[in-house]
């Protein structure tokens, strides 16, 4: 039963203070786990206040657990000195045991820093040094980000330069002004800054572009201290929460002295750097030492490669290849008007390589033409050797080039003479026509169409075409033939790629090209009168003819179709079209007469094909109806006359005869065509129920 008589205290003096005898023990003791059975408050009445708080320390127990022999004793009717007592005590514990506390934790970050000072003493990378720091800080402080800024004397800032836990790209690129920002005061005034909330902090200079790399990364409790090395400060070391956290002093205390190491660190890694630097720059000179004696070598294996290029029968990419290998860095051969001209002239003028800023420039050539240049990018500085070694592949490259000219040259007088063939001897066996044009990647067994093309300033045509087929494929052989020339060069350059044949004929040029099946010759017209026209830069007139089956099966068929091109030609000019392409059947009525063949029904229903086939399907007589109305004059009144209808009747027909037609059809060109059309309709009927009785 609990007693309101005070347990009598401990004569001091009863105390055995002298010490046991033998080795003392200082190990902690065993955890003792909590018997409810033997809970030390059970003893309240009869021990010391301090005695169950001394168990509650030595079993570490939690702060709360130190409330519960107070609650005890209250709950038995301890007596009110009995209860000040144990408060007393238990105020006494607590304070003991927040300096246990501390000094653990002291001796926790004692421990962490020394073996902070170990990792980085055995780091000698500098990036390494620095993610070490960075991922030391945050462990210490038990953070959520942690990141460390250096400072750049050039740019009068401090950078981001590592960081860890860090999520937001525009964070890790931050640079901060002097005095600008957490950082950058810390960087400036070289004392420690910390704030449990960074945004509502006014002791900072906030500026856009640091709050907002601050808010995508979410920050709020912002922790920064100097990097010193001597009196300067070469960065900031960084730990922050994204939640308003309050750091303690010894917290603060304790990232300055791992700040502290880090600056050892991160100098001894500097130096480190640039002794490797220093032995760096040492081997470079020895390796330029060892490269000067290997130039002769280099230059003979060029020498030797290029040859062997020739020999296998290599190209201009080839060489070029080649040589960026060998003076590693990128060759481009370039055309006379991609290159740089000032540098091309110089180089032109005194045959060899020539610098063009951080380019060399070779001009390719044969006699007075130029024919484009090597352009080396990527090795600024060339010693004699490698530029005898670029110049050297300049003339290289113009022997391939005339090589290949020289060769396209015959394959397209190869493909002019067969065409000539084709127009002026209609009795060739188509046999050996067709194996002559197997050899130049041409198929005369597919349909194909002729095409008549002319520049609008050649002179025009007169009279039938030569006689003689060798001399009409050659450009020289008639007046004007610098023009011939290119227009024959264009021309059998398109025709070669798209596996066609082409001549210079009659003062322009002719193309025989193959025709696919979804393929027009009215567009195809249009299209080589475009590309031609862009490649010699003047207009081009392209007349087409209609699709020759078979042009090895029956040659004189070609001849045919090269007439009807050159007519159709000839008309664009005269109707004011030059530089346009067309066919037949762009003309309209006069198609029939420009045409080999005289498609009267083509003509008939490219012109009213839409109005009979409304009066075939509805019933109606609207190309009645349109042949009173020309043969009245155009006039609604004498044609609702004629027909015995109302005038709104003839009105509502020609209204549908727009829609069907298009509103231009009264024009004076159209009207013609429509009118020739409705007689030619009425005749083929005519015919075809004369045929049917």
């Amino acid at each position: 039963m609990p007693t309101d008589q005070p347990t009598p205290e401990p004569d001091p003096e009863s105390v055995d203070a002298s010490p046991p005898p033998g080795p003392v023990d200082v190990r902690p003791p065993e955890p003792v786990p909590y018997d409810r059975e033997h809970d030390p408050a059970d003893a309240l009445a009869h021990d010391p206040a301090e005695t169950p708080f001394l168990g509650l320390l030595a079993t570490g127990a939690a702060a709360e657990e130190y409330e519960r022999p107070v609650l005890r004793a209250r709950a038995e009717g301890a007596s009110a000195r009995r209860l000040a007592a144990l408060e007393r005590a238990k105020l006494l514990a607590l304070r003991v045991r927040a300096e246990l506390e501390g000094r653990r934790r002291r001796e926790e970050e004692l421990s962490a820093l020394y073996a902070t000072a170990h990792d980085l003493a055995g780091l000698r990378d500098l990036d390494a040094v620095l993610r070490a720091i960075v991922r030391r800080a945050r462990s210490l402080l038990g953070t959520e980000v942690a990141y460390l800024t250096l400072n750049d004397p050039a740019a009068g800032d401090t950078y981001m330069r590592v960081t860890d836990g860090s999520v937001s790209a525009r964070f890790q690129q931050l640079r901060l002004g002097m005095g600008e920002g957490l950082g950058g005061l810390v960087a400036q005034t070289a004392r420690p800054y910390v704030t449990d909330s960074y945004f509502h902090d006014e002791r900072f200079r906030h500026t856009r572009t640091i709050d907002s790399g601050v808010h995508d990364e979410g920050l709020e409790a912002i922790l920064g201290v100097p990097l010193m090395l001597g009196s300067g400060v070469i960065g900031v070391l960084f730990a922050a929460d994204r939640r308003e956290r309050v750091f303690e002093h010894g917290q603060i205390a304790l990232l300055a002295a791992h700040a502290a190491h880090a600056a050892v660190a991160i100098d001894t890694a500097n130096l480190l750097s640039e002794t490797r630097k220093t032995l760096t720059e040492l081997e470079a000179a020895n390796e330029i030492i060892r490269d000067r004696s290997s130039v002769i070598e280099r230059a003979s294996d060029i020498h030797d490669r290029l040859t062997e290029l020739v020999l296998r029968g290599g190209g201009v990419q080839d060489v070029a290849d080649a040589v960026a290998e060998v003076l590693d860095g990128e060759v481009e051969f370039t055309d006379p008007g991609r290159a740089p001209a000032e540098a091309l002239a110089r180089s032109r003028a005194d045959g060899h390589a020539v610098r063009d800023g951080t380019e060399w420039v070779a001009a390719v050539g044969a006699g007075g033409e130029v024919l484009g240049a090597l352009v080396l990018r990527g090795h600024p500085a060339l010693d004699p050797v490698d530029q005898r070694t670029l110049e050297r592949a300049a003339m290289v490259t113009s022997l391939l080039l005339l090589a290949r000219r020289t060769a396209g040259e015959a394959e397209q007088r190869v493909r002019g003479e067969l065409l000539d063939d084709l127009l002026d001897a209609a009795d060739r066996d188509p046999r050996l026509l067709g194996e002559r044009a197997a050899r130049v990647g041409a198929d005369l067994d597919a349909p194909h169409v002729v095409l008549a093309a002319r520049t609008d300033g050649a002179p025009p045509a007169h009279g039938a075409a030569p006689s003689d087929g060798d001399a009409a494929s050659h450009p020289d052989a008639h007046p004007h033939g610098v023009d011939r020339r290119r227009i024959w060069s264009a021309a059998s350059h398109l025709a070669a790629t798209r596996h066609g044949l082409a001549a210079v004929r009659d003062g322009g040029a002719v193309l025989l090209l193959p025709l696919g099946p979804d393929d027009d010759p009215a567009h195809t017209a249009c299209e080589i009168a475009d590309r031609l026209g862009a490649a010699l830069h003047q207009p081009v007139t392209v007349g087409a003819s209609a699709p020759v089956p078979a042009p090895a099966a029956r040659p004189a068929a070609v001849a045919d179709a090269y007439a009807e091109a050159r007519r159709c030609r000839e008309a664009l000019r005269v109707l004011g079209r030059a530089g346009q392409g067309a066919a037949a059947a762009d003309f309209g009525f006069l198609g029939l007469l420009l045409a080999d063949t005289r498609d009267v029904d083509g003509f008939v229903d490219r012109t009213l094909g839409a109005v009979a086939d409304y009066d075939a399907r509805r019933g109606t007589e609207l190309l009645r109806t349109l042949g009173a109305y020309f043969a009245c004059g155009m006039s609604p009144a004498r044609t609702k006359d004629a027909l015995h209808v109302h005038v709104n009747t003839v009105a509502q027909r020609l209204e549908r005869v727009s829609r069907l037609l298009g509103p231009d059809w009264q024009t004076p060109a159209r009207a013609l065509e429509i009118q020739l059309a409705l007689r030619l309709h009425q005749l083929s009927s005519a015919v075809a129920r004369d045929t049917g009785a």
